[in-house]
């Protein structure tokens, strides 16, 4: 039990950690763009996880070389399709920030605890009775947070929305590719293939200079390290003595550090219709989790 405890609050403080890392993507986008936040964040969280790797290497140094080799390419080739989605996901989640508030951005995002058993689906995935009424729930909730009273959504949470159905692609992506490569060497590879990506559209669509991303350095360097390789280890720690429904559920307290990192250090205020939806969407995504810890 007191294993269970310990992992539960490993995974809580990197449900923290990813909550503030919202406060940190808007912080830094008042020096830079989008991507070029991304970008850099990207490549801070890949080079962060090579110390790991290197040290798991060194305990594995008795592997054959032709498994190694093997392994590689196919670790490159997973990590590149799920660094394609983490792109995706990532820049719509970024430019959205640009126009809607870290809560806000937090608790939709977290709309992929939901969206990835429904997604599911068409991967012949059994989806329960639970799911669906957690998912209605999150969908009341989240009319409330986004469409206001003259029916119609803000832009930045629309692309937040949409990021979130790429946010569970990517979960779904690496729940199959993590079954036949290293977890931490597939999060290096994608975080790299999501650095270039970023990096790619910030000079067709940016202005990059050192300055503002000097100016930005600490937002970064939270996003890239504490957010990308960090809490990464800790989730790969906690994992391993959490039950899955407990992890997902602790993992999904994201959106609730989200909004109180915006209020507390970026002075957002939400309605108190905004509050209820946000109330109303953690409900639906604990009531979704429920179903496995049921099994």
């Amino acid at each position: 039990m007191k294993k269970e405890v310990k992992s539960v609050l490993i995974l809580l403080l990197t449900a923290a950690i990813w909550g503030f890392a919202f406060v940190a993507q808007r912080v830094g986008m008042q020096h830079v763009g989008p991507f070029t936040y991304t970008g850099v964040r990207f490549a801070l969280g890949s080079i962060s996880l090579l110390p790991v790797i290197y040290f798991f290497n060194k305990k594995n140094s008795n592997k054959e070389k032709v498994i190694e080799e093997a392994d590689l390419k196919t670790t490159i080739k997973s990590g590149i399709m799920a660094g394609c989605a983490l792109f995706i996901a990532a820049s719509l989640q970024q430019v959205g920030l640009v126009y809607t508030t870290a809560a806000k951005a937090g608790f939709i995002t977290s709309l992929y605890i939901v969206l990835v058993p429904i997604l599911g689906i068409f991967l012949k995935q059994k989806t329960h009775t639970k799911t669906w009424l957690g998912a209605f729930t999150a969908v009341v909730g989240l009319y409330l947070l986004s469409i206001n009273e003259s029916f119609t959504i803000e832009f930045g949470d629309l692309l937040e929305i949409i990021g979130a159905f790429f946010w569970a692609a990517h979960i779904l992506l690496i729940d199959k590719f993590v079954k036949n490569v290293d977890a931490v060497k597939l999060s290096c590879v994608q975080f790299a293939t999501g650095s270039i990506l970023s990096i790619i559209f910030a000079i067709i669509f940016e202005d990059i200079n050192i300055t503002g991303i000097m100016q930005a350095a600490i937002p970064i360097l939270y996003g890239g390290i504490l957010s990308g390789g960090v809490a990464y280890t800790l989730q790969a720690i906690g994992q391993k003595g959490a039950k899955p429904a407990h992890a997902a559920i602790a993992l999904s307290m994201e959106a609730v550090f989200a909004a109180i990192g915006g209020i507390l250090l970026l002075s957002e205020i939400l309605s108190v219709r905004g509050y209820i939806g946000c109330a109303l969407m953690l409900l639906g995504m604990l009531i979704a989790q429920t179903e496995n810890r049921n099994n």
